[in-house]
């Protein structure tokens, strides 16, 4: 069995998929998960398992940065917009990350 790779020239257009929508994204074909799958699943950063939960941790912050959220949360509560705001631009750059990483793999 030979070791060596041979890759052939990408016929994907990057164009076309970095502009589509994702209501323009056919599914149909892909099953939904199910919550005993949700179940299983394992939280991974930078590849290591992750335990769920919550952590307490001592940050120090911009005064505006707290008083902002602070205005923000409402009955919420500040601390958990804040969680809630580092989670969203994480999963949004590691989404981002990905999809570079995908196209890194793959030759023009």
């Amino acid at each position: 069995m030979s070791n060596s790779f041979s890759f052939k020239a990408s016929q994907t257009d990057w164009e076309r998929i970095d502009a589509m929508q994702d209501e323009d994204i056919d599914l149909s074909d892909i099953p939904e998960v199910t919550e005993e799958q949700m179940k299983q699943a394992v939280l991974r950063v930078g590849g290591k398992p992750v335990e769920q939960g919550q952590q307490h941790v001592d940050l120090l912050l911009d005064v505006f940065i707290v008083e902002y959220f602070k205005t923000k949360a409402g009955e919420q509560g500040y601390q958990v917009l804040i969680n809630q705001a580092l989670a969203e631009y994480i999963l949004a750059k590691t989404v981002d990350l990905s999809v570079l990483e995908v196209k890194e793999t793959i030759p023009d």
